[in-house]
């Protein structure tokens, strides 16, 4: 983690469990850095305005100022471990952010209802898919998921099922989840000039190209696609 994530990781961290807070070591623990450099970075947030505060005593530490933080949140122990449930998937897209939205939301929840949904946790197993495991994202795939977020076009390595390797300028459209378990990028491929599906564990390398691109409705795609798709997540 280089220092500019490493400092906005810091200050989410503080926010999710605001108004408690965190000293030096626990930081430099969790980021696996020195507590002197944690000092530092907590110096150059200050400097730059953050709220950050420190508490004296034996269970002082660093706090961030109520008024960035979350408040409780209403979710019962039965929603939180279904939240839980829904983003332990490691291999899917999003998933680093996945993990940080987890962190937040069990930081805000009240102690109490906290520690009933760890013990309702503690009574559900997931099994794995029977098939190779997926692989664990990784730069390529953060680089995808920052292309749709900005809709920007994408230069990707692409290795095909029959071991053809290409070089593919993508419009992304969208993630679809397979119902084997594999993740796909659908967008239009400028190579072949239609709409084409790309399993992302077999795109070898991706990399911004900086040119915005329209956003194609989902209807676009939807009559070029194989029969793939495992669900939609619903916002609200």
């Amino acid at each position: 983690m280089n220092r500019t994530d490493r400092l906005y990781a810091i200050v989410e961290d503080l926010r999710a469990i605001s108004p408690r807070c965190r000293s030096a070591r626990e930081l430099a623990q969790r980021f696996e850095v020195s507590p002197r450099t944690i000092e530092r970075d907590i110096c150059a947030l200050q400097e730059a305005g953050v709220p950050i505060y420190a508490e004296i005593g034996r269970r002082g530490g660093y706090a961030l100022d109520r008024s960035m933080s979350l408040p409780p949140l209403n979710f019962t122990p039965a929603e939180a471990v279904a939240v839980a449930i829904a983003l332990s998937r490691g291999d899917q897209p999003f998933a680093a952010d996945a993990r940080s939205a987890l962190r937040k939301l069990v930081a805000a929840m009240p102690r109490s209802e906290l520690e009933r949904a760890r013990e309702l946790a503690g009574r559900v197993q997931i099994l794995g898919v029977d098939e190779p495991e997926q692989k664990r994202p990784g730069p390529v795939d953060r680089v995808i998921e920052e292309a749709l977020l900005k809709g920007v076009a994408l230069r990707i390595g692409y290795v095909d099922a029959q071991g053809t390797a290409t070089s593919r300028q993508v419009e992304p459209g969208a993630f679809v989840g397979g119902r084997t378990g594999s993740w796909y990028l659908v967008g239009w491929c400028r190579l072949r000039d239609a709409t084409r599906v790309f399993r992302l564990d077999r795109i070898t390398d991706a990399v911004l190209t900086g040119e915005r691109v329209p956003r194609r409705p989902m209807e676009t795609f939807d009559p070029d696609m194989p029969d793939v798709i495992a669900r939609t997540p619903v916002l609200g």
